[in-house]
């Protein structure tokens, strides 16, 4: 029996890569409808493939991938809370488990960079990191629009627009602004200032990674003795260690941040205890 699987199986890869090489040969001689330089410029600055939206202005289709990735994480939230979440027990299921353990690193990470001050930084990185984890795993799906110019493309990740990756890292800097702020008032202000090149480095190792992938999956696509077989393998191991990392690097670098400018010295906390006396008496 093993030497009969043994032979199947051989059978089955010889049969795959000879029609993989039936493909190549039939494809060889297919024109393209646009150059390599012409497809990367546009991933890049998508100035040329844009997506009508409601008919009323021409967008980047990542503003498309946005608004679908974000209407579908609110709705997976809306479900989990009303149908799941009321049925938590004692004893996890595989579900449960896997919420909880996903909800624990968030809260994990955000304890241990800002101790004193964290229900909020908490929410918020739990909200970042899901975003771009799933965001960056949209595009693996494939989901095909139709471009003002009749062109049929798949809808990118999300954070590939340079103009997301920026909103993001803004946000993320506003939110350790914040921290600042409610801690340590006009001092939390300073502190904060202090890192101003911040949410530019955010944003563009965010948009840079996911860039990348994108760039190497096209590259990859538009060579026909390449697009058979190998862009899957590609676009999963690069699309994976991408939405891996870029989540936890900005959720880690928020926190750290947050946790830097929200903090109260010996001497502030002295000052804050007196006043709280005085006030009482």
């Amino acid at each position: 029996m093993s030497k009969k699987r043994k032979i199947i199986s051989l059978a089955v890869w010889l049969s795959v890569v000879l029609l993989a090489l039936v493909g190549v040969i039939m494809t060889n001689g297919s024109e393209k409808t646009e150059s390599i330089r012409e497809i990367m410029r546009d991933a890049v600055l998508h100035d040329r493939n844009k997506i009508s939206l409601f008919g009323y202005m021409e967008v980047n289709p990542a503003l498309i991938s946005a608004f679908t990735v974000t209407g579908i994480l609110l709705a997976a939230a809306l479900l989990i809370r009303l149908f799941v979440i009321p049925k938590f027990k004692y004893v996890p299921g595989k579900f449960q488990l896997l919420l909880e353990q996903l909800v624990g690193f968030f809260d994990g990470l955000g304890r241990s960079n800002s101790p004193h001050r964290n229900c909020f930084l908490n929410v918020y990185i739990f909200g970042a990191g899901v975003y771009i984890f799933f965001g960056t795993l949209f595009e693996l799906f494939g989901i095909q629009a139709v471009t003002t110019h009749g062109i049929s493309i798949a809808l990118p990740a999300p954070l590939s627009d340079i103009n997301a990756a920026i909103a993001l890292g803004c946000l993320s800097y506003l939110v350790i602004m914040s921290g600042g702020i409610v801690s340590n008032g006009i001092k939390g202000i300073g502190k904060t200032l202090k890192d101003f090149s911040l949410p530019i480095s955010m944003s563009f190792r965010l948009f840079g990674a996911l860039l990348s992938g994108l760039l190497v999956t096209e590259l990859v696509y538009y060579y026909s003795g390449l697009s058979f077989v190998l862009p899957v393998v590609v676009a999963v191991l690069f699309t994976l260690l991408h939405a891996l990392i870029q989540t936890y690097v900005l959720t880690m670098l928020t926190s750290l941040f947050y946790g830097e400018v929200s903090e109260v010295h010996k001497g502030e906390k002295k000052a804050k205890a007196n006043s709280a006396i005085k006030g009482e008496h």
